[in-house]
């Protein structure tokens, strides 16, 4: 009979929700609850298993560190319930090294200053949501931060010259917002010269600064704005930039005089602009070329024989002035 009694007692101290050894750094629960509280929706996918019986650590969307077991990693991704804006208590999780809200329809409002007292944080995805307000200029204050991604949200106003500043970034996505005004001069000064830009999908306006002759972007995307003048400033020999998409602007410029990358371009898309001159022969030298597009410019001369070239259709070089050879009809 005691024996039985002592293994009831044993169950039931296993079953107890204070029986587990937790890892999850108190101050870390506290400021997750925060989150979860501001949101005002316990329904919501991500949070059935932010509860006291489990440790946090081991939550839906998150992520510690083995050894210090600090929350490093807070995501949240697709569900149309969760409303809101972004909780300030974000910024209460000073070992946080990724943060993402993604595909979050109803996450409104501005961008919270909160985020710069994340010192330690390298990702931080905003995207796909229905954030608004401008892009802040607070952001140079995160000095690990190498991945921003801002795209697909409300966005408004001038991209802030203050981005440029961000010692560490690889990546800075601002595409499919409504961000207006000229590419700042400053992005020619980035400190990493092979950093991913997308800017596409915007209402920007102006010419390209001349300062981003001096980068080496591993993408640059300025599609679907109202850019105007030269972009000889994005090609170059000797430059390892592997894909440049300026389609659908206003740009106007001697095509002819352009030296394309020759060691890692695999897609070129220039369609939809007023561009003119013919299309370099230089171009066959690229080994790599996978997308290109030269459509609906002015371009004349001959298709350059050789490389690449013919394996892309006719609708790549459909609708230009005067271009001729395969595959397009015959130079008269």
């Amino acid at each position: 009979m005691e024996t039985m009694l002592k293994l009831c007692f044993l169950s039931l101290l296993l079953l107890s929700p204070f029986a587990f050894s937790e890892l999850c750094n108190p101050s870390d629960k506290k400021a997750l609850l925060q989150i979860k509280k501001d949101f005002n929706n316990p329904n919501a996918a991500v949070f059935p298993s932010w509860n006291l019986a489990i440790d946090c650590c081991d939550w839906n969307g998150i992520k510690c560190d083995s050894n210090t077991n600090r929350v490093i990693s807070l995501t949240i991704i697709t569900d149309d319930s969760l409303s809101g804006q972004i909780p300030p208590a974000v910024g209460d999780l000073p070992y946080l090294q990724t943060l993402e809200f993604h595909k979050l329809p109803k996450l409104t409002g501005p961008i919270p200053p909160a985020i710069t007292k994340l010192t330690n944080l390298k990702e931080l995805y905003l995207s796909w949501n229905n954030l608004s307000g401008p892009v802040p200029d607070f952001f140079p204050q995160l000095t690990s931060l190498e991945f921003l991604d801002l795209s697909f949200n409300n966005l408004s106003g001038r991209i802030p010259s203050s981005l440029s500043q961000i010692p560490n970034l690889q990546s800075l996505r601002l595409d499919r917002n409504r961000l207006t005004g000229p590419i700042p001069d400053s992005f020619g000064y980035f400190r990493q010269k092979g950093i991913g830009l997308d800017l596409s999908h915007n209402q920007l306006s102006g010419p390209i600064p001349a300062s981003l002759t001096r980068l080496e972007p591993e993408r640059i995307f300025l599609s679907r704005n109202k850019l105007i003048g030269d972009a000889y400033m994005l090609f170059g020999a000797n430059k390892s930039t592997q894909q440049i998409d300026i389609s659908r602007n206003m740009f106007s410029f001697d095509l002819s005089k352009v030296e394309f990358p020759t060691s890692n371009l695999i897609m070129v898309d220039l369609n939809h602009n007023q561009i003119y001159g013919s299309i370099p022969q230089q171009i066959i030298q690229v080994d790599f070329l996978q997308i290109f597009n030269v459509s609906y410019n002015r371009l004349c001369g001959e298709i350059p024989q050789g490389g690449r070239l013919q394996r892309f259709d006719n609708t790549t070089y459909f609708h230009n002035k005067c271009l001729c050879g395969s595959p397009l009809p015959s130079c008269k």
